[in-house]
């Protein structure tokens, strides 16, 4: 089944959210990663696919990642899946916003179980969850055939920050080594923040983890 994947920037701090959708025996579905801001613009995505969302997923807990969240629930009645690491993270989220001068939001409800290894149908297929930590603790990504949504671990020439709360940078090297750089090197990488990339072009040229 060929993916349709939509990436829309949204919020001050233009976040990546990503709508992944197909048709499969059920019908056409889609899951939303990373619903940071703007909840109309995301309702829309939604709409525009024509397809039954049954997925809320986070790769990690910061605020620009799951900020509309509760916006999204509700309309549509599910949880925010994240891993346990996070759900801290999330549940303290109205705190953090007010300390970077954002307006406090609403926690929304989580599901904590993106373990490592966690499948996730959609559509007759599987989307599979890998834990890569060091930006956040509870950091991961979502794989699916030829594609790896990677959060802010890993950028297009850069890497995630590890200055905040749960950040260690021998950790996120750890991730982006053992579980990114393995992949194909043809495989795209859709980063939290700015433009996609491949495992490739970051192995040969990221000048904070190489290769």
């Amino acid at each position: 089944m060929d993916w349709k994947i939509e990436v829309r920037s949204v919020g001050p701090l233009q976040m990546n959210a990503v709508l992944i959708s197909g048709k499969g025996p059920e019908g056409a579905e889609a899951v939303l990663i990373d619903p940071g801001a703007e909840v109309e613009t995301l309702l829309n995505l939604v709409r525009e696919s024509e397809a039954r969302l049954v997925g809320l997923l986070a790769t990690h807990g910061h605020f620009d990642h799951v900020g509309a969240a509760t916006g999204i629930q509700q309309v549509h009645d599910l949880p925010l899946r994240c891993h346990p690491d996070d759900l801290e993270l999330i549940q303290s989220m109205p705190h953090i916003q007010e300390a970077y001068g954002f307006e406090p939001g609403e926690v929304p409800v989580c599901s904590a179980d993106l373990a490592d290894g966690t499948v996730i149908p959609c559509a007759g297929e599987k989307i599979l969850v890998q834990h890569i930590p060091g930006h956040s603790t509870g950091q991961v990504m979502f794989l699916l055939p030829g594609k790896a949504i990677v959060g802010d671990c890993l950028f297009a020439g850069s890497v995630g920050r590890t200055d905040l709360p749960g950040g260690d940078f021998p950790t996120l090297e750890k991730s982006i080594r053992e579980r990114i750089y393995t992949l194909p090197d043809e495989t795209v990488i859709i980063c939290g923040h700015g433009p996609s990339t491949t495992v490739g072009r970051e192995k040969a040229s990221n000048p904070f983890v190489q290769g």
